[in-house]
């Protein structure tokens, strides 16, 4: 039965993008209306298939196929549908500070060992620095071979939407990863600092007596296996939430937006494909990483993050994937919420990428040390973003202005910007998922190969 729901539904799908190919044409094989009609009946049977298999996974792959037909079909309703998408971002950002105090306090505090805190940070930053180094160049590559901004028509600057570009110093950057208010911290969604906050909190407990540090490791360990029950409850919403952001995103923007550009999208995702092929796939094999146990144990969060282009909707749902998987949760509490920070692989991409746009789109030709200079200014100008809106075009806009390029071609960007940002976004967690177990095993933590049952809501 699944299998014949699956096949039909593959079928209606198959004819309705035909039906749509040639419905422009003097003869249209199906009207448009029934081309319609063929495309929301392969959506209400993939429908049928989830339901048959019970998995989060696919009703959230539901909701965002739903939206994204709907946003085509109704464009006018769709657009004003950010509400729900909205809505369960807020329910998921929610989540993310109480849940990594408490796993962070247990881990640190529970065990008292200092020593391995050091470990997984120097560990984990020296993973971060290759990773992410490896996915600047990438980019840089990518964007050098198609030369995706030559010839790219320039908007006018008057209508573009200002942005911030204040360059990141080191010393900023290094202030800027310490709380000066918690609360401040939690309202911002600086992941960072409630991160820093939680290690010295926990540090100081350890010094606290037994008798008095006792009752606050409970409380610790409570909430954090609360949230996880707060994380469970709000991801039944997350097909909602994701079918409000999709057809948001494709009713506002349309898929007109896509054609000027779509080279420079191309280039992008085919980028990203090549630096989870030949990046990501090798490290996990060579850590000895069971590849297929990992992404399905991923799926679900990198689905959201594609899904919904935000990082922090996905932080929970990896948290307790990658511990369902085998990750002990001090591990996973650490590394994942550090990585947020430090191991954006597909947010790297995507600046080096479009900081090179630009000067191919005003029609610049850079040395290859101009272009090496940049590159290292990314690199360290990327780090402890997570929590700014639009923190890759934030960064791209400081870079070309530090290197006095123009800043009309980055305007292009904008129109495209969501599109991007759910190819990169997914890269960021799907990369942060990898690195949290491999993390795991270089502290001999990881248990051997084995096929693991992964939890579903």
């Amino acid at each position: 039965m699944k299998n014949k729901l699956l096949l039909a539904a593959i079928v209606s799908a198959t004819v309705a993008i035909l039906a749509s190919l040639f419905a422009g044409t003097l003869v249209a094989l199906i009207p448009a209306l029934a081309a319609m009609a063929l495309r929301w009946l392969a959506v209400v049977l993939i429908a049928a298939y989830a339901t048959y298999r019970r998995s989060l996974t696919a009703w959230i792959l539901i909701g965002l196929l739903a939206g994204a037909e709907f946003g085509h079909d109704a464009a006018a309703t769709a657009a004003k549908l950010q509400f729900l998408g909205a809505i369960f971002l807020r329910l998921i950002k929610v989540i993310i500070a109480p849940l990594l105090f408490g796993t962070l306090v247990v881990g640190i505090a529970g065990h008292a060992d200092l020593k391995k805190v050091g470990r997984l940070g120097v560990k984990s930053l020296v993973y971060f620095e290759i990773v992410s180094t490896i996915a600047l160049v990438i980019g840089w590559a990518a964007i050098s071979l198609s030369r995706a901004g030559e010839g790219v028509r320039l908007p006018p600057s008057a209508a573009a939407e200002p942005l911030s570009a204040a360059p990141h110093t080191a010393a900023q950057l290094i202030t800027d990863i310490f709380p000066e208010n918690i609360a401040k911290s939690v309202a911002e969604g600086q992941v960072l600092q409630v991160v820093v906050f939680s290690i010295l909190f926990a540090m100081a407990l350890i010094l606290v007596p037994e008798a008095k540090r006792r009752p606050m490791l409970s409380f610790a360990g409570s909430l954090s296996e609360t949230m996880f029950k707060f994380t469970n409850l709000v991801m039944y919403a997350a097909p909602v939430g994701v079918f409000g952001a999709v057809a948001y995103t494709v009713g506002h923007l349309g898929l007109g937006v896509l054609l000027p550009l779509l080279k420079l999208l191309a280039t992008m995702y085919l980028a990203l494909v090549f630096f989870i092929v030949c990046v990501l796939f090798p490290i996990a094999l060579l850590s000895q990483v069971p590849v297929k146990e990992f992404l399905r144990a991923a799926t679900e969060p990198v689905t959201i993050a594609f899904a919904t282009a935000s990082s922090e909707a996905a932080l929970p749902r990896a948290m307790e994937k990658m511990e369902s998987f085998g990750v002990p949760r001090e591990t996973v509490a650490f590394v994942l919420p550090t990585g947020y920070s430090f191991n954006l692989d597909g947010s790297s991409l995507y600046q080096s990428l479009a900081l090179l746009f630009i000067a191919q789109a005003a029609d610049l030709h850079l040395s290859i040390g101009q272009q090496a200079v940049m590159l290292l200014t990314l690199l360290v100008s990327s780090k402890g973003t997570a929590g700014v809106a639009r923190a890759s075009l934030v960064i791209v806009l400081a870079a070309a202005a530090s290197f006095h390029l123009p800043t009309e071609p980055l305007f292009l960007l904008f129109g495209i910007d969501q599109l991007m940002d759910m190819g990169r976004t997914a890269v960021n967690v799907l990369g942060n998922c990898l690195a949290c177990v491999v993390i795991a095993r270089w502290e001999h933590e990881f248990p051997a190969p084995v096929h693991t049952a992964t939890h579903q809501a």
